[in-house]
């Protein structure tokens, strides 16, 4: 034993719910959480109120604790954040466990999103907004110019649905899987419609839909969105997701989290691939051919929009779910067949594989959406990983992602600067 783990004094007998809590450095809600994640066990006290816990059990979690977040140090090589959301192994990955796409293809976002907060399965469930929530952002929304992207419109919107929050600092469970479950449908109801909204509401992929396209969503387009959704809902530690967590852990609420990856996602490397891919294919659909398509970008210096990805090195799994329910979209074969025009052209050069932001672009090209759609569709989708990832970073230990710069610049001590002279 360590200088820095104390003894503990309850070695042979059971501690309260605060006496966890305290030797743990967590909320006394954390404790439960961890009861409801598997780490620890509890036993209803004599009397019935309150529960009990093994002291030696609640000490290996704390010494668990204080050792596993050095994984995140620079010595360890690389960051490295514990997770119990998303797997990614070879060309397959898995929310809980459970594989991805079969979770994707058989079920809701919103019964997703579910299972990735809490990892129960809710049949059914649906997402709604209070109106006063939807109103404040949508009036922040519709302040802005119209050229505006949508990912700013979103994060406006977030951050306009937060000042109508005053519960927003309570950081237990509940109340930020509240706010997730409210959060998310008044990003998608703050935008500006395209066409007729659904008059009872309707699924999240319903609505959104309504915000993205001016045509009436046949049933099996809104199967393919409300599918894309769910296989974008998380990606383990991408730039956003990060950036998410960092927020989390300096105990920022789940509104300005959410907003810190809205701003990470901005970058055309991650949520705006899909709208390079989008203009892409409606040039091959233009031309007629892919060859001079692919020419221009490989002679520009340009890797190809939509192909190949740094984590998988064959096919992109969501892709593969997504092209095949492209399939049964009416009006969808011209955009496909390009698509694999692409793919079979840029094959000459590299052997790459359709990305997920392929089959994004020929899902939007299709439905008449606008390039920038798919960056919507992958925002949307992503903020319930990214809730789920808040979730998670506020059990540990918090201000843990504070890396030390290594600083390289000019030795002190230097002189002051001198001011330049006047012109």
């Amino acid at each position: 034993m360590t200088d820095q783990e104390p003894a503990l004094a309850y070695d042979t007998r059971r501690i309260s719910t605060k006496q966890a809590a305290e030797l743990l450095g967590v909320k006394p809600e954390t404790v439960y959480a961890y009861v409801s994640r598997g780490q620890l066990s509890s036993r209803r006290s004599t009397g019935g109120r309150g529960s009990t816990f093994d002291a030696k059990e609640v000490e290996a979690l704390a010494r668990r604790n204080r050792r596993e977040p050095a994984e995140s140090s620079p010595a360890a090589g690389k960051l490295s954040v514990r997770t119990r959301i998303t797997l990614i192994d070879k060309d397959r990955y898995y929310f809980r466990g459970v594989d991805a796409t079969e979770l994707a293809s058989r079920h809701s976002y919103e019964e997703v999103a579910e299972w990735l907060w809490t990892g129960v399965l809710r049949p059914g469930v649906t997402f709604t907004a209070p109106e006063a929530s939807v109103a404040v952002a949508r009036r922040a929304v519709d302040a802005l110019p119209e050229h505006t992207g949508p990912t700013d419109r979103l994060r406006v919107a977030a951050i306009a649905a937060a000042t109508a929050d005053p519960l927003r600092f309570d950081l237990s469970e509940q109340a930020v899987l509240g706010t997730a479950r409210t959060l998310i449908p008044t990003l998608v109801d703050a935008l500006p419609t395209k066409g007729h909204a659904p008059r009872d509401g309707g699924s999240l992929a319903h609505r959104l839909w309504a915000r993205l396209s001016g045509r009436e969503a046949d049933e099996a387009s809104l199967r393919a969105l409300d599918t894309a959704l769910a296989l974008l809902v998380d990606h383990d530690l991408a730039a956003s997701t990060l950036a998410v967590r960092v927020a989390a852990s300096a105990r920022a609420h789940a509104y300005a989290a959410v907003s810190a990856g809205l701003g990470v996602l901005e970058g055309p490397l991650h949520g705006a691939a899909s709208g390079l891919a989008h203009r892409m294919l409606l040039d091959v659909l233009d031309r007629g051919t892919a060859a001079p398509v692919v020419a221009d970008e490989l002679r520009a210096g340009r890797r190809v929009p939509g192909l190949g990805h740094r984590i998988y090195p064959g096919e992109d799994p969501r892709a593969r779910v997504l092209f095949g329910l492209l399939e049964e979209v009416p009006r969808a074969a011209p955009a496909l067949a390009a698509a694999r025009d692409i793919v079979d052209t840029t094959a000459r050069h590299a052997p790459l594989h359709a990305n997920v932001d392929l089959a994004l672009a020929v899902l939007t090209a299709t439905s008449g959406m606008h390039a920038s759609a798919g960056e919507t569709i992958f925002a949307v989708a992503r903020t319930a990983g990214w809730i789920a990832h808040v979730l998670e970073e506020y059990d540990e230990a918090p201000l843990r992602m504070r890396p030390s710069g290594h600083y390289v610049g000019a030795r002190p001590p230097q002189p002051l600067p001198q001011p330049l002279p006047e012109q």
